[in-house]
């Protein structure tokens, strides 16, 4: 789908608010729509006539290469450029969640007209993947787990946290990243029960486990994987959590099918939890979309509305947390599949327990 067809869509859902149209302030929204990657820039999507992106004269040229199709403003000033082009249409519709209440009001007063709400309705539609997000996704999530594979080939008892974090990245960073899709996660022993432990210089021993959070990001679009490991052999209370925390993950993967509320998600793997015994060891939140953000709609809870549509990609990641002793955490990303199919996993390797020499 290119972006004119997205603001195709989106025009449809400003037509239905009955507003002139959208002031598009969050950034990934504006890539979303208009192609353009730069770090300031806005996009008028008016109901009536032609898109306009704003930016400055740092991205002229990027912002001419990237989004040839649209009229392109360049001026310091972003929300004065864009709220000059609304005088005289009323009302227009405004991502307030992410501006700030100055610029809220700077942009009433400059564009003298009644500025609304839109709600997240851009989030909404970038919900639903095309198939080239959809590709992208899976081929960062192919560069992780090709990453992942090598790192269980090198020699890590004895390595720090840090260590193995920097080996990661910079082996995603050498297959095809263009950049880690967020701070990877590696977490020893006893840190191993902390969801999101940042790397130290804690050395790994041999019979501890070893949780890494990782990904990489490919074309703008994000990967999340995670996978608990031991090192060497493991014990039976590492054997328990681990298939506790994998009969739970499976039972999540297996309900997001096409159709499925986002609650019975949370509720498969819930409910795994519940009957091993475990899930007051369960802290975190079950899963979320993912794509040109690493968290986003939608995010896969007990009181999540709505239901599960093909091309939505979100991961699936229960997880089992004992302070002072260790942790197991499963993750993938999956795409939903249309039919009553099993969704497609993006993060295709092992879950399985694996005791790495």
């Amino acid at each position: 789908m290119s972006t004119t067809d997205r603001r195709a869509r989106l025009v449809d859902e400003l037509t239905a608010q009955g507003v002139a149209g959208l002031l598009v302030t969050t950034l990934v929204n504006v890539r979303y729509l208009s192609g353009f990657t730069g770090s300031n820039g806005a996009l008028l999507v008016p109901v009536e006539g032609e898109a306009v992106l704003f930016t400055d004269g740092r991205y002229r040229d990027q912002a001419a290469a990237e989004s040839p199709d649209l009229e392109i403003v360049v001026g310091r000033d972003v929300l004065g450029g864009m709220a000059a082009r609304v005088v005289g249409a009323d009302p227009w519709a405004a991502e307030t969640h992410s501006l700030s209440v100055d610029d809220h009001a700077r942009l009433v007063e400059a564009a003298a007209a009644t500025v609304v709400s839109a709600g997240t309705v851009v989030e909404r539609l970038r919900e639903v993947k095309d198939e080239h997000e959809v590709d992208s996704l899976r081929r960062a999530c192919l560069v992780s787990t090709d990453a992942l594979t090598w790192l269980y080939e090198q020699p890590l008892v004895g390595a720090t946290e840090r260590d193995i974090a920097r080996r990661l990245e910079f082996r995603m960073l050498d297959t095809g990243a263009e950049a880690i899709a967020f701070s990877t996660i590696v977490a020893a022993g006893e840190n191993s029960a902390i969801p999101h432990h940042q790397p130290t210089d804690r050395v790994i021993g041999t019979g501890e486990l070893l949780k890494i959070d990782f990904g990489a990001r490919v074309e703008g679009y994000h990967a999340d994987c995670t996978r608990t490991v031991v090192m060497g052999s493991a014990d039976e209370w590492q054997r328990e959590v681990h298939g506790a925390v994998l009969e739970s993950q499976q039972a999540g993967v297996r309900a997001c099918v096409d159709g499925a509320a986002v609650v019975d998600v949370d509720r498969a793997s819930r409910s795994s939890l519940d009957a091993s015994g475990w899930l007051n060891r369960f802290t975190t939140g079950l899963g979320h979309g993912v794509g040109l953000q690493i968290h986003e709609d939608p995010f896969v809870g007990a009181t999540h509305a709505g239901r599960l549509v093909p091309r939505t990609v979100l991961t699936v990641e229960p997880g089992i947390y004992v302070p002072g002793r260790g942790g197991v955490r499963i993750e993938d990303t999956v795409v939903v599949t249309s039919g009553p199919g099993q969704p497609e996993i993006l993060t295709d390797m092992t879950t399985e327990l694996l005791e790495i020499a």
